[in-house]
């Protein structure tokens, strides 16, 4: 999918018309029109006429919620310590925490780390999400979570393990289990 740079960079949102072979993007009452037969960009705020490589353009890009984060980083967890304190202030306020168990060697794990942390924006204020890289960590601490495979993302509610899904499969579908697990506990 290619990407166009705007001069203002509140333009996100774009409707796209294909007509015969051009697509017009329309922001803000501006239109840009794009003949992908001659591998022109015409833009008509300024009436300059740019050269684009011959490719197939196209693109359904609509973001529905822009006031958010796209991506929430997972705060990692150091020790036991580090984890009785999450899991006592997560029990004052009564949420689920969703933690993520990996290693730096995992290729899933690595694979997986930054589609949870697209997941935790849409969870944002209601579960907040963590890592523990088993590897840096003193091993009570992956006792304490029962953790015998990897990738093996937990969900935490009142101090205690609610459920577990291990990452074995494909990413899409560890996502789909995992959201499926927190809509349970919210």
């Amino acid at each position: 999918m290619s990407v166009l740079a705007a001069a203002n960079s509140h333009i996100l949102c774009r409707e796209f018309y294909q007509k015969d072979n051009r697509t017009q993007f329309w922001s803000n009452g501006s239109a840009l029109l794009l003949r992908k037969n001659y591998g022109f960009l015409v833009d008509f705020r300024n009436r300059d006429w740019k050269k684009i490589s011959r490719r197939d353009l196209g693109g359904e890009a609509f973001w529905t919620n822009l006031a958010g984060p796209t991506t929430v980083e997972m705060e990692p967890i150091n020790d036991s310590n580090h984890l009785d304190q999450i899991l006592t202030h997560a029990g004052e306020i009564s949420q689920p925490i969703i933690i993520d168990w990996m290693a730096s060697w995992c290729r899933k794990c690595i694979y997986l780390k930054p589609k949870l942390e697209k997941l935790s924006a849409e969870y944002d204020s209601k579960v907040q999400f963590y890592c523990v890289d088993v590897n840096k960590v003193p091993q009570a601490l992956v006792k304490r979570g029962n953790i015998q495979k990897m990738p093996t993302i937990q969900l935490w509610k009142d101090g205690e393990i609610k459920e577990e899904v291990i990452g074995g499969h494909k990413a899409w579908l560890v996502i789909d289990e995992v959201r499926k697990m927190i809509n349970k506990y919210l």
